[in-house]
């Protein structure tokens, strides 16, 4: 009978304790909401016109498998990166073409993902960061170009990420150490430094501590600001990664707690332009190399235990410019961010102009030289093995993704959360085996194989199809001491080898 009654009062204990904190949950937000409607109201009292537009998420293979792009752009499997959906300059419309885009993810019609912005102008994200999770960012790019009767497509990030390391919020005030996930945080993105600190003040006066507020500098000096057909076209994505909690990942990118307004002063202002921002600096001085002949073994290893079969080794070479260099060279960025290092399995760096929603399937030869596809053989494989970035310390988290090497399809991501472990049973008794790891792609796994991924096919975008080329891309994120991405120079190359069954 005691028994019953304790158990009784602990689940009303626990009712209670539940409906205590969805009340503060929505004590929280209806807070929010009227900080908001205040900081607008401040901001329209203060002479700008404040439009409103949405963070969604945007679904690159969504918009390959409808038809409205020719490809995913090298989609990373392992988040769901969030865009800013941004309403057009007050006279200006969306392009048709991009309409599309719009529409197609269940957006407004009246705002775009690929935006103009006048000199005096500035974007702002008002609200909450992603619940706890590896890693996030907040970063720019610029998507479009003009040099001279040519539109470009760039896809260059323009200078560091507000990541989570470093940003400003209730939780991490003025960028202090703390707690920086599911906090109210402030972003504005401005070219000018008059503008900012209006739209700050107005922040200030809605309630927001200016030290929860941070300042992405889109800098005049390298940037074509303006709202005419040959101004730059700019980009923010939210990259979210690796949530601890999958339904609080899936109501953040569904229903993401913040708002974007576009600001825009009603008369004309003195410019006072920012000068570029200064970059946190790649690198530590300390490296991987001294893991260099554990790989080796760990390479003989795998060759040895495979060795009924053909070997093909792939190539492995940086796979994407630094933002900076696709700008200055009006060549394709394919989206990087300073935050982390990318490579692939292909003999070079991408280095050539496109032009907008350009056709992979049409560029980028070499990333099918030598063309390597996945049969449906058991004896054809690839093993992808290499250093552990993050057991090193080089990276907050790192993955490797298999993408068609046409289309740019990225069909899933194996994190280090997947492989951690895995060289062990190569390299017994070896005390660095943990700073390793192996990993086979197949399309039939063995029954407990537990570091095997069975590549799918007959999926459409969702798939690799068996005579579809494919590549291999992997990424290292965010080196905690330099909170910024890991310097080339100081990594470990990640490797593949593909086994074919004798003839």
């Amino acid at each position: 009978m005691k028994n019953c009654i304790l158990a009784i009062l602990l689940g009303f204990l626990f009712i209670m304790s539940i409906g205590t904190a969805l009340a503060q949950d929505m004590e929280a937000n209806d807070t929010e909401v009227n900080d908001t409607e205040a900081f607008q109201q401040a901001l329209e009292q203060d002479g700008f016109t404040v439009q409103e537009g949405e963070l969604a998420y945007f679904d690159l293979l969504r918009l390959l498998e409808e038809g409205v792009l020719p490809s995913a752009y090298g989609n990373n499997p392992t988040t769901k990166y969030l865009i800013y959906f941004v309403p057009p300059a007050p006279g200006y419309e969306v392009e048709e073409r991009i309409s599309q885009i719009t529409s197609t993810l269940g957006v407004s019609g009246n705002t775009t993902p690929f935006w103009n912005l006048g000199p005096d102008e500035a974007v702002v994200f008002v609200g909450r960061t992603p619940p706890e999770c590896r890693y996030f960012s907040y970063d720019n790019f610029i998507m479009h170009r003009t040099f001279g009767d040519e539109r470009r497509w760039l896809f260059a990030n323009i200078a560091d990420t507000v990541n989570n390391l470093v940003i400003k919020t209730e939780g991490t005030p003025n960028g202090s150490s703390g707690n920086p996930f599911n906090q109210t945080t402030v972003i504005i993105i401005t070219a000018d430094k008059g503008i900012n600190q209006r739209i700050r003040a107005a922040a200030q006066s809605a309630g927001y501590s200016d030290n929860i507020i941070n300042t992405q500098v889109l800098p005049s000096v390298m940037l074509n600001m303006g709202l005419e057909n040959d101004s730059d076209t700019f980009a923010s994505f939210v990259r979210p990664a690796l949530f601890n909690d999958t339904q609080a990942e899936e109501n953040y990118i569904n229903n993401t707690p913040a708002t974007v307004f576009r600001i825009t002063p009603d008369n004309t202002t003195e410019l006072d332009p920012y000068d570029y921002p200064e970059l946190r600096v790649r690198g530590t001085g300390q490296t991987e190399f001294d893991l260099m002949d554990d790989l080796e073994e760990l390479r003989i290893a795998i060759l040895e235990e495979y060795n009924e079969s053909n070997a093909t080794e792939l190539p492995t070479s940086q796979a994407v410019p630094v933002g900076s260099d696709a700008i200055q060279r009006g060549i394709n960025g394919v989206g990087p961010t300073n935050d982390a290092a990318y490579l692939w399995t292909a003999n070079q760096t991408i280095s050539s102009p496109t032009p907008p929603f350009f056709d992979t399937s049409q560029y980028y030869p070499f990333l099918r030289d030598p063309e390597i596809t996945l049969g449906n053989d058991t004896d054809e494989f690839i093993i992808v093995y290499g250093v552990n970035h993050v057991a090193t310390g080089k990276a907050t988290y790192s993955n490797f993704a298999i993408y068609g090497a046409d289309v740019w399809n990225g069909v899933r991501a194996i994190t280090d959360e997947d492989f951690n472990g895995s060289a062990e049973e190569y390299l017994p008794g070896n005390p660095n085996a943990k700073y390793l790891y192996v990993y086979k792609l197949a399309r039939n796994c063995s029954e407990g194989d537990q570091y095997c991924y069975e590549v799918p096919y007959g999926q459409g975008v969702h798939g690799i199809e068996l005579d579809q080329p494919l590549v291999i891309t992997w990424r290292a994120y965010l080196e905690n001491t330099t909170k910024t991405g890991p310097a080339y120079s100081e990594i470990v190359y990640d490797r593949a080898i593909k086994f074919d069954p004798e003839s």
